[in-house]
């Protein structure tokens, strides 16, 4: 929310217009419409504010037996609150709550929905309070403002935002139209972010990658998603979308290719006497990006879809049947999602047909119903509440609060981990771990209890399944057994896999370190690292069993944090941590001897692992001492500027971390790597210490060092 700028010649803007082939709004007509109703005093309770008429429009061609009065005193509240506030481009703020609403209105949101959305930003940048704004306009839409405020910074600091965004996924657990409101809002900021400084863009951007982006393919709002897409690409990668900009522009015929198609496949349809639509639909810019990659050259038809819509299901089969008849069906590229839906509501039939002429066209085939879905995703579900009586609307969570009936179950699962993510830094490191997992499976429960599946991410072990299933209570599993036959907990499920998990019926047991080697899901993940904090003498290896002692050798001085390694009687020269992934506690670690006798300790996930690994080295358990201070190697990404140098050192100078050495590597596109080795006294203030640096003007990434990170 508070969008800061508005660029309407922004690049990526064409692209919009392209794909969606209507015109964008125009925030300087709605600027002169809005101060012309405020200069005008209220307009006539029988006719709308001329601002708003547009989303009138755009809200009647959904829902034509819409009572837009509601609409029309919401505008009048937002208008007044935000009168005087002007956005950087100079447009009246309320510019930004119109198109929002307009972007809502136009995917087909219902009228609760749309006047929260005027109303988004009153109560965080205005004298308008939620008590107010429930007074006014009820519960439902008092529920949703308060759900896309942001928490204050005042308050939470540098957690500011991963605390608004728990917030905002916690309220989206109660009603999915919270988050169809944000989506909304990030989207027209970032139509709108021509004006901000270059590293401001990057960083937002990236949080729109890394988080927008996964929420919106997960709700299912495929026309906010694509174009939020595009100008992600357009800010993060330039010399990408230059090129792919160029060859959309180079290649002004590739529609004429697939109209050609197009009105093949209308006839076969005609002849066969199903009643169908048959449009050609372009590629946005990152799919026509991603086609390059895969294919190499591209053809005419490499540069759209064919989309068939039809009125029944059934329809749709018939239609695939006439298609794999009278043209040439590329059989590896069938995918059937009507049978077997996408886990965010996403139904269709891909295929791919070569006509006579060689060329092969991609077509979607999905009923008209099917296609709202696919583009407006939850925004087309509507409330989710109504219908339901107040003292019965919906299931209750534990706290008392109504449950969206229409929540996803991954949905549910975050909600289930952040409650147990220790700090701000966790949340947001799981978060966006978890959202990158775009593919889920679902597993049968052996036991038959209800519900009778688990929905887990692709890649799952029988550990995730075990925490998904029994909560904390997994601490004890033993061992699993998977359709039927005994498997080790580190088993990989499958879809349709049925699992059973054994539990010891004692509390005594509980995790091994190594369970974190095979877990995939956040929740899994948080439980055991908790389990194995509270309990640190469950960590420390076995005693030997031959009477020969133990040797435990000190860390090299100069790493700063004491390392230890356990060896059968043997003396190693030294124990050093690796450069490469430069290891400091808390980190899972584990050592591999090396020349000279020496014993190189790596993080635990450090690529370097598998390698050695590979090469048939034997790891050496090693553990952390009680000193903590240690040495650590931060990469921090920034537009170049004058004096960033020396900003940087402050801010590292402030947590009384000593630069051990320093490397600023020849700019790049206007952007420069810093690399820094760092001694800090006390290793626990590392993720302050990356905070601060990051809050440093130019500075839009401050990661760990790691041998196989690469340039974004």
């Amino acid at each position: 929310m508070s969008a800061e700028a508005t660029n309407p010649e922004a690049a990526p803007t064409d692209v919009a217009v392209r794909r969606r082939g209507r015109a964008r709004i125009d925030l300087r007509r709605l600027g002169r419409a809005a101060l012309l109703n405020a200069t005008a005093g209220p307009a006539p309770r029988d006719r709308l504010p001329d601002a708003i008429s547009h989303v009138a429009e755009a809200h009647r061609a959904h829902h034509p037996e819409a009572d837009l009065t509601v609409l029309g005193r919401a505008y009048v509240l937002a208008e007044s609150s935000h009168r005087g506030q002007f956005r950087k481009s100079g447009e009246p703020y309320i510019t930004h709550p119109l198109a929002v609403t307009l972007i809502l209105a136009e995917l087909g949101a219902e009228t609760t929905t749309l006047t929260a959305s005027l109303l988004h930003d009153t109560v965080e940048d205005t004298e308008v309070t939620l008590d107010q704004v429930r007074r006014e306009f009820g519960d439902e839409v008092a529920y949703l403002v308060d759900g896309v405020t942001k928490v204050e910074k005042i308050d939470y600091g540098a957690a500011a935002e991963p605390e608004t965004f728990r917030k905002m996924l916690v309220a989206t657990g109660s009603d999915v139209r919270v988050m169809s409101i944000k989506l909304a809002d990030r989207l027209h900021n970032m139509r709108t972010l021509g004006v901000m400084r270059p590293e401001k863009q990057a960083r937002i951007a990236k949080v729109t990658r890394d988080v927008l982006i996964p929420l919106a393919e997960r709700l299912g709002v495929q026309a906010l998603k694509t174009e939020l897409e595009d100008l992600v690409f357009a800010i993060l990668h330039p010399e990408e979308y230059e090129t792919t900009h160029a060859l959309i522009a180079d290649n002004p015929g590739a529609g004429d290719a697939l109209g050609a198609v197009a009105e093949q496949v209308t006839t076969v349809l005609r002849e066969a006497g199903i009643g169908a639509e048959v449009l050609v639909r372009p590629r946005h810019f990152v799919s026509v990006h991603r086609a390059r990659l895969k294919r190499g050259e591209l053809r005419g038809c490499d540069f759209g879809r064919l989309l068939v819509l039809v009125a029944e299901d059934a329809d749709c089969y018939a239609v695939l049947g006439e298609l794999h008849t009278c043209f040439t069906p590329v059989i590896s590229e069938f995918k059937d999602f009507i049978a077997a839906p996408k886990f965010n509501l996403y139904q269709s039939l891909h295929t791919a047909i070569a006509a006579p002429d060689g060329a092969v066209a991609e077509v979607l085939i999905r009923t008209h119903r099917m296609h709202k879905v696919a583009e407006a995703g939850v925004v087309a579900l509507g409330n989710p509440h109504v219908g339901q009586e107040p003292d019965t609307a919906g299931p209750q969570a534990d706290d008392g609060e109504r449950v969206d009936p229409t929540r996803p179950g991954w949905l549910s699962r975050l909600l289930d981990w952040q409650q147990s993510a220790p700090d701000p830094d966790t949340f947001w490191t799981s978060l966006r771990a978890d959202l990158a997992e775009d593919d889920e499976i679902t597993v049968f429960r052996a036991d038959g209890s209800a519900p009778g599946t688990i929905s887990l991410p692709a890649g799952a072990s029988c550990v995730d399944a075990a925490y998904a299933q029994h909560g904390e209570a997994a601490h004890t599993c033993l061992g699993a057994r998977v359709n039927g036959r005994l498997a080790p907990l580190s088993t990989v499920l499958g879809d349709g896999d049925t699992v059973q998990l054994l539990l010891a019926q004692d509390a005594v047991s509980g995790p091994s370190p190594e369970w974190l080697d095979h877990a995939r899901t956040p929740a899994a993940r948080i439980a055991i690292t908790g389990w194995l904090r509270a309990h640190p003498e469950s960590a420390a290896p076995p005693a030997p069993t031959d009477p020969r002692p133990q040797v435990s050798v000190p860390a090299d001085r100069r790493s700063g944090a004491e390392l230890h390694a356990d060896l059968d009687g043997e003396q190693p020269a030294a124990v050093r941590p690796a450069g490469c992934c430069t290891p400091v506690p808390p980190d899972e670690i584990t050592g591999f001897r090396v020349r000279g006798g020496s014993v190189t300790v790596h993080r635990a996930r450090c690529s370097a692992v598998d390698a050695m690994r590979g090469l048939g080295r034997e790891p050496v358990t090693v553990r952390w001492g009680d000193t903590p201070q240690g040495r650590v190697t931060l990469v921090a990404e920034s537009f170049g500027r004058p004096g960033l140098l020396a900003d940087l050192t402050e801010a590292i100078a402030t947590f009384g971390a000593a630069v051990v050495s320093a490397n600023v590597e020849p700019p790049s596109e206007q952007r420069v790597r810093h690399t820094y080795t760092l001694h800090l006294p006390d290793v626990t203030g590392l993720a302050a210490l990356m905070r601060a640096m990051r809050d440093v003007p130019g500075v839009y990434d401050v990661s760990r060092a790691h041998p196989s990170r690469g340039v974004s």
